[in-house]
C-alpha cells in the first residue's frame, strides 16, 4: 500500500452533517425548557446564511452547489443562533449571520481560510453593538409559568415576538430574565456575596434552574464526535481543565467574591464551545501540544473575562484571542520529523538529517 498509510473517506459535507445531527440534543432540551422560540433562530439563521454563502460565492466567481451542499453555512448559522436569545429580534439574527458568513468567512477566502471562528465573529459584533437586545433570554418554563402574568410561548407566538409582534410588556418581562451568570454578576455589583446571590429561584444545585440539563445535552453531543472521532479530546479536555482551574483557584481564595468551577462548568455557552466551537479544525490548533495550549489559554481567558470584563460570559471573545494565537502555537509546538535532529549554532536553531 503506498503512503500515507491512512485512508480517511470523510468528507466535508458528512462532517458537518454529524456536527448537526450531535446538536440535536441540546435544541431538543431548549426547546422543551425554554419554548419553540430557538426554531425560529434557527431557521432565520440557517436561510440568511446560505442566501450570504450563495450571494459570496457567485461574486466571487465560484459555483454555489458544492460550497452549499458541504452544510458549513448551516453549522455557522446554528451555533450562531444558539449563541443568542431565543427571542431576539429578527434583525439582530440577520445582522449577526451576514456578518459571520460575509466578512469572516468569505472576505478571509472562504471555507478553510478564515483565521478566526465565524459564528464568534458574528456574536462578538452584535454584544458589543446591541448589548440591551442580547440580553433578553426567554427564561426556563420551569419559573416563567409561576409568574402571575406568565403564558407559555407557542411557535407562532414566538415567531410574532421574533418579527416585531405586539406583547404586553408584562407578559414579556414575565418569560424573559437574565441568565445565571448575568444574575451573579448584578449580584456582585450590588455588594452581594456568591452564596447570598445564588439564593435566587434561576439558581440550580450546579448551574442555572434548566440551564445544567442544557449544559448536559451539548456535553452528550459533544461524546458523540468525540466517539466518531471528529473532535479529538486535546481540545475539550483542555478547555473544561482551563474552566475548572483558573475558576477554582478564584473560589478556594475567596467563595464570596467568585463563583465555584462547577457553576461555570454547568454553563451551556461553555459545553457549547468545549466541543462545538473551540474545535473548529480551521481556525483552531493544529498540533496535539498546541490544541492543549490552546484549550487551556482559552478556558483561563473565559474566567477572566467573565470576572473582570465588561459582559456576563466571555466564552466567544476567549476563542477569538486564542484565534490571534494560533500560527504562533502551531510554530512553537510542532513534533520532531523522524529521522532529523536539532542542532544549536550561534546563528540559531536547525535542523539537520541524522546520519
Amino acid at each position: 500500500m503506498p503512503s500515507p498509510f491512512i485512508i480517511d473517506r470523510s468528507s466535508v459535507t458528512q462532517i458537518m452533517a454529524w456536527v448537526l445531527v450531535a446538536l440535536l440534543p441540546g435544541i431538543a432540551v431548549y426547546v422543551w425548557l425554554f419554548g419553540p422560540g430557538i426554531l425560529v433562530t434557527l431557521t432565520l439563521a440557517s436561510v440568511t446564511a446560505l442566501a450570504a454563502e450563495a450571494a459570496m460565492l457567485k461574486a466571487r466567481g465560484y459555483p454555489a452547489k458544492p460550497f452549499l451542499a458541504d452544510l458549513s453555512a448551516i453549522v455557522t448559522a446554528w451555533l450562531l443562533a444558539l449563541s443568542l436569545p431565543s427571542l431576539a429580534p429578527w434583525w439582530l439574527i440577520i445582522t449577526g449571520t451576514l456578518f459571520a458568513i460575509v466578512v469572516a468567512k468569505h472576505l478571509y477566502g472562504g471555507l478553510g481560510q478564515n483565521i478566526f471562528n465565524p459564528a464568534m465573529v458574528g456574536y462578538a459584533v452584535l454584544i458589543v453593538s446591541f448589548p440591551v437586545q442580547m440580553t433578553q433570554w426567554a427564561g426556563p418554563l420551569e419559573l416563567t409559568l409561576l409568574e402571575p402574568d406568565a403564558v407559555q410561548l407557542s411557535l407562532a407566538q414566538s415567531a410574532a415576538v421574533i418579527f416585531g409582534g405586539d406583547l404586553p410588556k408584562a407578559t414579556l418581562d414575565a418569560i424573559t430574565m437574565a441568565t445565571p451568570l448575568d444574575a451573579l454578576r448584578t449580584g456582585l455589583h450590588q455588594q452581594l456575596t456568591v452564596d447570598e446571590t445564588m439564593t435566587q429561584a434561576i439558581f440550580g444545585h450546579y448551574g442555572g434552574v434548566g440551564f445544567e440539563w442544557l449544559a448536559a445535552a451539548f456535553l452528550l453531543g459533544g461524546l458523540l464526535l468525540w466517539a466518531l472521532r471528529i473532535i479529538s479530546w486535546q481540545v475539550p479536555l483542555a478547555f473544561l481543565a482551563g474552566i475548572w482551574l483558573t475558576a477554582g483557584f478564584l473560589h478556594f481564595f475567596d467563595a464570596g467574591r467568585f463563583g465555584a468551577p462547577w457553576f461555570h462548568l454547568f454553563s451551556p455557552s461553555v459545553m457549547l464551545c468545549a466541543f462545538f466551537i473551540a474545535t473548529d479544525p480551521v481556525s483552531g490548533a493544529t498540533t496535539p501540544r498546541g490544541k492543549l495550549i490552546f484549550g487551556l489559554g482559552a478556558g483561563f481567558l473565559t474566567i477572566v473575562i467573565r470576572t473582570w470584563g465588561g459582559f456576563p460570559d466571555g466564552v466567544a471573545f476567549a476563542i477569538l484571542l486564542m484565534n490571534l494565537c494560533v500560527p504562533l502555537i502551531d510554530q512553537y509546538t510542532q513534533p520532531r520529523v523522524y529521522g532529523e535532529a536539532i542542532v544549536k549554532r550561534d546563528d540559531g536553531t536547525r535542523k539537520e538529517p541524522r546520519a
